[in-house]
């Protein structure tokens, strides 16, 4: 009720900003995941051109998020939102039409294409609508986004029952249902009139030291998050003995944020400087990843339900406090993002921080796969888990040096009405 209460608090803007991001991860988790079965098992594409095509849907869309902040900035975020979506309605419905390699990576340039338009611009209307109250804006952006990654894969598994088609067009008409609801809805925001070029803006935020040490210092949040999907289903998975334990992990997750996000983030939004809450998110995240390295040794202790339940305990242990790290972490991560430049380029400011992010997640997953391989082969079941507390504790002190030495805007504050 508290929630709903807050919702409403916010212009409408926000409150549409909000589902559309529900239903942007519905559509998502309700195709993607299932994407490469598809591709191997029913069109019997192999193995190399399954990973070109999801390749290139990756690569669009971490590649151009820059281009989709610029283009936020330039021409206003309402409509790169509306254009984000049509692209990534006609990129869904070709993924369910056609079989030809050709259409599949046309399907996959425009649905990634889509992400690097609306994903810069919806964070960029978010953060100029929600004025001082940022951190409660993207706070609620999280739980309606993990709602969808809850909804998105389970209408799609009982979607997949008829056939992929169907799950495919189910997730090009939310996208296009999407579509329809902003132009319609959606106010729209003049940009601000321009005098340079892009290559000038771009050469502005690159220029920015603070910001770039600071989203460069983002890479263990990045990193780590990313492991909800590689490491901790593995330890569940390795730990157990079960392939469902996987799902735990989620489930952990998903609980977690949609009771605790708001009041969580509303409590440390009162309680000092943003920065320190960024750290200790970090330092949080690091933790989470040392009760699992107690069972990443396999299957040792009690046999049966009850042993593989106690195993099951420290790995999701390290989900809840890596999902609570999180939390803490990524909603005044989101409101200092804006703060580093000109309202102007919050777009492209946006837009270079999820370049980074995408780079930072490629290769800290490289890195963390590597681990797992040599900890495999060489009996250390800990060397990934130990790699991935490194990976935050370092970000964690980035963030608080950056701090220290005063590097990192102060939040916004509220105008101060003028007296008569």
């Amino acid at each position: 009720m508290r929630t709903w209460h807050e919702i409403r608090r916010f212009p409408l803007a926000v409150r549409l900003l909000l589902v559309n991001q529900l239903g942007v991860n519905t559509g998502f988790y309700l195709l993607i995941p299932y994407l490469a079965t598809h591709l191997g098992e029913n069109l019997g594409l192999s193995a190399a051109a399954v990973g070109v095509v999801l390749g290139v849907r990756n690569l669009s869309q971490q590649g151009l998020f820059l281009v989709g902040g610029s283009a936020s900035d330039r021409l206003g975020p309402r409509g790169v939102i509306i254009a984000g979506c049509a692209l990534r309605t006609v990129g869904f419905a070709l993924f369910a039409l056609g079989d030809d390699l050709a259409v599949l990576l046309a399907a996959s340039v425009l649905s990634g294409f889509a992400g690097a338009l609306f994903n810069p611009a919806v964070r960029a209307y978010l953060a100029q609508e929600a004025g001082d109250r940022k951190a409660e804006a993207f706070a609620l952006f999280s739980m309606f986004a993990t709602a969808g990654a809850l909804i998105g894969p389970l209408l799609g598994s009982a979607l997949l029952l008829v056939d992929f088609r169907t799950s495919a067009l189910t997730a090009a008409g939310i996208f296009a249902a999407l579509t329809v609801a902003q132009a319609l809805v959606l106010p729209a925001r003049k940009a601000a009139p321009r005098t340079g070029t892009v290559l000038t803006d771009w050469r502005e935020v690159l220029g920015n030291r603070a910001f770039l040490a600071f989203a460069l210092a983002m890479v263990g949040m990045f990193t780590l998050e990313n492991q909800l999907y590689l490491l901790l289903p593995d330890g569940a998975r390795r730990a157990t003995g079960w392939d469902g334990a996987a799902g735990l992990v989620f489930l952990v997750g998903t609980l977690a944020n949609l009771s605790l996000q708001l009041r969580l983030t509303r409590a440390l939004k009162e309680r000092g400087h943003r920065a320190r809450w960024i750290a200790a998110g970090l330092g949080l995240m690091a933790l989470a990843f040392l009760p699992p390295a107690l069972v990443a040794g396999g299957s040792g202790g009690p046999d049966g339900a009850a042993g593989a339940t106690l195993r099951a305990l420290p790995v999701l242990a390290g989900a809840l406090l890596l999902h609570l790290g999180v939390m803490a972490a990524q909603p005044f991560v989101m409101e200092l993002v804006p703060g580093f430049g000109r309202a102007e380029l919050t777009g492209t400011y946006f837009g270079v921080f999820y370049v980074v992010s995408g780079i930072a997640a490629a290769v800290g997953n490289a890195v963390v796969g590597w681990a797992m391989d040599t900890g495999e082969r060489g009996g250390a079941g800990w060397l990934p888990w130990a790699c991935c507390a490194l990976f935050g504790l370092a970000s964690a002190l980035g963030v608080a040096w950056l701090h220290r030495r005063g590097s990192l805007p102060a939040p916004s504050r509220p105008a101060v009405p003028a007296t008569a």
